[in-house]
């Protein structure tokens, strides 16, 4: 898949994501867990969401 996310929006995702995910390890809620999904489109530059939308925040073409 080519890539579709970029720049601050992957800086965004992964701090996030990260961020979902130690609160639910800390306690926190179980929907918490959902930081998975932006942690994972973070490091692997797809988001499949933006696919289906048409959306490219990645300056790489």
């Amino acid at each position: 898949m080519k890539a579709n996310v970029g720049g601050m929006d992957r800086i965004l995702r992964i701090l996030v994501g990260g961020a979902l995910i130690l609160w639910a390890i800390s306690g926190g809620p179980v929907w918490a867990w959902i930081g998975v999904v932006p942690l994972a489109t973070g490091f692997i530059r797809v988001c499949p969401l933006y696919s289906i939308l048409g959306m490219n925040t990645c300056t790489l073409k």
